[in-house]
């Protein structure tokens, strides 16, 4: 038996052990890197979406959303819990959320869940607590659940299948069949799917469906898509039963009647302008009508149809409501004499009185009665509580006060306490009870007046510093700052008034009144008060002050002149002045106008002090081939010499020279040459090769090059040397002498005797070949014995040299 208990027990961690190797390897990240693993994972994802595709003809654009969810849940890693921060496995218990359709742990969101619903509970009171069944939120999407929704137990995505298996050809937590779940909006189709994390796509199911307002044809359409609208007047009569909708076609119920009719309200009695879509109206009059009894009116408020029977005709009961009688309605109804029996307030007993009108008295048995933190009882009566003097040493729920409350239930209430932390508005401290946490805003509001103070409006405490004020309709009432009596009117603001718009009207000197706009506070630029301190300092913006300008001159038209009152005197021609000014280059450009001459004689044609300057360079011509400008400005006379410095290259262009340009305008040909050449030779080439001899000059180089060369006749033995432009222009010319000649005879025969040899000498082996090839056919015997001695053909070269070598030695010893 021993045996047998130990076997069983080796067996069982065995099969432990090889369960939790086989979840390990389904759980790890490693298979994501398999070679085939994108080929399983497509061939999964295509068996999932087969039955839908089936129902579009291969059309899975609708599908995207459902693939992007299943590849995460197939990526490692991808799926993570937002609440714990970890991977979410094959073989973890998990629960999905039905609005997000986010995944996260079992574990997690039950712990979530918990601390959601004690979090929203906690500042509730001890009668409170408990009681009320509060919702907690998705930790994503914030969809509330109730606490009975709290998950418990491990579904598949669908919900048909508890704690799924772990199958490697399925999705991660599903459990392989389809759906069925119904589409959202409701259409009466499921899901064709198989169990799939997110949402379910649209249905893909084919219908006949026509329009909202069913006026045009029904068309085949996707049952996701069926609601359509033919563009159509939608005709239907609205609830007002006198027009029609004109709106185009549309879904759900028309839209209330947008015209105003006359309408009597439900008792008839007033009759008002109305919209259509409202016609019943009560009116506020009492309908006062007699009741059928006779003795009592109608209280009720317009209304329609009949008032109705008395409401004290009839049976009616007695107060406790065991004896019933039947009374006119002029009389009440008395007691019965029978025990009340009424339920207290406590809900325990009941009234000993004799039946009663009005209200039961409270509860008074002694009854025996445990405290509320159930640390003590006592006999005390039934409407009195029973709170024992214990008080309570738990920390509250701000973590820093203890709860000290007497009688505590174990619920302690919030932390009673003021916070008393400044708030982010800096003017307040946080009023409400002590917390964990950051305080809320400010509670308080603060008020922004415009510059008078009518309008106001309220922001919260801490924005009166960076809102802007309120714009105020209300004219501003400040006194002007002019001459004017009274200012433009210009709504509220703050800041100075804009400068005043009005007409000047002040009198002027003439007895006129200057039109202008107003001039008491023009802007004016100050220039020149800021000196600066060397060129390193910035410049600084152009300083404006307000102040009065004086009227401008009187512009009234006088009847017996053209011109304006404040010339009322000699007055320019509109042309040109025309005179002369001092340059003597130029006239004045101003128009016509007065002239101060400062002596009788001076010219009628001579500028004047009033005259314009000339402000103009000097525009005479420059000697020819300066290139520079006079320095002076417009003047006088001739313009003075040139001395500045011209850069030029020289004739060769190899040098740079520095020239005053008043000796090179002034030169004439032969000294600009010599002024322009940098005196070293010119290092040109001449068509024959040789460089130029010259000085450096301009033009083209001399063709008469002097260079002595060598010429040579034909033969290349006479030489004699000549000047190179000689031999350009063919004059000198070298012919070979008789020795020459004779020495060209000379060699010209040698050279037939060595060929004469050499054909002799091909003749002699062609010979020998022969013989050598005939004594082989002949078949005759090699002679058995060896010579020993080899005759040795002499060669040409031996046999004619000395023939050859004494006439060369005889016409080297000549030339010599």
């Amino acid at each position: 038996l021993s045996s047998l208990k130990k076997f069983d027990e080796i067996k069982k961690a065995n099969q432990a052990a090889a369960k939790k190797l086989v979840e390990d390897q389904l759980s790890s990240s490693s298979e994501d890197d398999d070679e085939d693993a994108e080929v399983k994972q497509g061939k999964i994802l295509d068996k999932t979406f087969t039955i839908y595709t089936s129902q579009t003809d291969g059309d899975a654009s609708e599908l995207e959303r459902t693939r992007q969810y299943m590849n995460e849940a197939f990526q490692s890693g991808a799926m993570t819990c937002l609440i714990c921060i970890a991977s979410v496995k094959r073989t973890q218990a998990v629960w999905s959320c039905c609005g997000c359709f986010c995944i996260f742990h079992l574990v997690c969101i039950q712990k979530w869940a918990k601390d959601s619903l004690f979090l929203v509970s906690s500042p509730l009171t001890d009668d409170d607590f408990g009681k009320k069944d509060y919702p907690w939120p998705c930790p994503k999407c914030r969809f509330e659940y109730k606490r009975s929704e709290t998950p418990s137990r491990y579904y598949c995505y669908c919900g048909k299948v508890e704690n799924p298996t772990v199958d490697p050809w399925l999705v991660p937590h599903s459990c392989g069949q389809i759906c069925e779940r119904e589409f959202k909006p409701s259409c009466g189709h499921k899901c064709l799917l198989l169990c799939h994390p997110g949402p379910c796509p649209p249905c893909p199911k084919m219908v006949t469906t026509s329009c909202h307002c069913k006026k045009a044809r029904a068309v085949p359409r996707r049952c996701s898509a069926k609601e359509w609208s033919c563009r159509l007047p939608c005709g239907r009569t609205l609830l007002c039963g006198q027009h029609a909708c004109e709106n185009p076609c549309h879904a759900g119920d028309c839209q209330p009647c947008p015209r105003v009719s006359k309408q009597r309200c439900i008792c008839g009695r007033q009759t008002a302008e109305r919209l259509c879509a409202s016609p019943q109206w009560q009116c506020d009059q009492v309908c006062g009508k007699c009741l059928p009894c006779g003795n009592h009116t109608c209280e009720q408020v317009c209304h329609a149809g009949p008032c109705g029977d008395c409401p004290r005709s009839g049976k009616r009961s007695c107060p406790c409501g065991k004896t019933k009688f039947t009374l006119p309605c002029t009389e009440d109804v008395p007691t019965c004499g029978d025990s009340c029996d009424k339920v207290l307030e406590c809900g325990i007993h009941k009234c000993s009185q004799r039946c009663h009108r009005g209200p039961c008295e409270i509860c008074r048995q002694e009854v025996e009665k445990q405290c509320r933190c159930g640390k003590h009882s006592k006999r005390m009566p039934c409407h009195k509580p029973y709170l024992c003097e214990t008080k309570c040493t738990k920390i509250r729920d701000c973590q820093k006060h203890q709860c000290r409350r007497k009688c505590c239930s174990g619920n302690c209430p919030p932390c009673d306490q003021v916070c008393g932390r400044t708030l982010g508005c800096r003017n307040h401290k946080c009023p409400s009870g002590c917390h964990r946490g950051s305080c809320n805003p400010c509670p308080e509001t603060v008020d922004v007046k415009c510059n008078c103070g009518t309008t106001v409006i309220k922001v919260p405490c801490g924005r009166e510093r960076t809102i802007k004020p309120p714009k105020c309709k209300q004219l501003c009432s400040r006194p002007p700052t002019c001459h004017h009596s009274t200012q433009e009117k210009h709504y509220c603001h703050f800041g100075r008034c804009p400068p005043c718009r009005q007409p000047c009207q002040k009198t002027l000197i003439c007895g006129h009144l200057c039109p202008v706009p107003c001039h008491d506070q023009a802007l004016v630029k100050q220039t020149g008060l800021h000196q600066s301190a060397g060129p390193w300092e910035q410049p600084s913006e152009p300083a404006f002050i307000q102040t009065a300008l004086p009227c401008p001159p009187c512009e009234v038209p006088i009847p017996v002149s053209p011109l304006p009152c404040h010339s009322a005197n000699p007055y320019s021609c509109k042309r040109f002045c025309g005179r002369l000014l001092d340059c003597q280059n130029h006239t004045c450009m101003k128009e016509c106008h007065h002239v101060t001459k400062l002596n009788s004689n001076a010219d009628g044609k001579k500028a004047g002090p009033e005259c314009s300057q000339c402000e103009e360079e000097c525009s005479k011509p420059r000697p020819a081939g300066c290139p520079h400008r006079c320095v002076l400005p417009c003047h006088p006379g001739d313009c003075p010499s040139c001395l500045q410095m011209l850069k030029i290259k020289c004739h060769c262009k190899l040098s740079v020279l520095y020239i005053e340009c008043l000796k090179l305008t002034c030169a004439d040909l032969k000294e600009k040459e010599l002024l322009i050449s940098c005196r070293n030779q010119c290092p040109k080439e001449l068509p024959c090769g040789h460089r130029c001899k010259e000085i450096c000059h301009s033009g083209s180089c001399p063709l008469n090059c002097s260079q002595k060369v060598k010429l040579r006749c034909l033969c290349k033995r006479l030489k004699k040397e000549v000047q190179c432009s000689k031999i350009q222009e063919g004059q000198v010319s070298l012919e070979c002498d008789a020795l020459c000649k004779e020495m060209k005879r000379k060699a010209h025969e040698l050279k037939e005797a060595e060929a004469k040899a050499a054909l002799e000498e091909e003749k002699r082996k062609q010979q020998a070949e022969l013989e050598a090839f005939e004594n082989r056919l002949k078949g005759r015997r090699k002679n058995k014995r060896r010579k020993d001695e080899v005759e040795v053909e002499q060669s040409s070269w031996q046999k004619y040299k000395n023939f050859i070598m004494l006439p060369v030695f005889g016409v080297a010893v000549v030339m010599v």
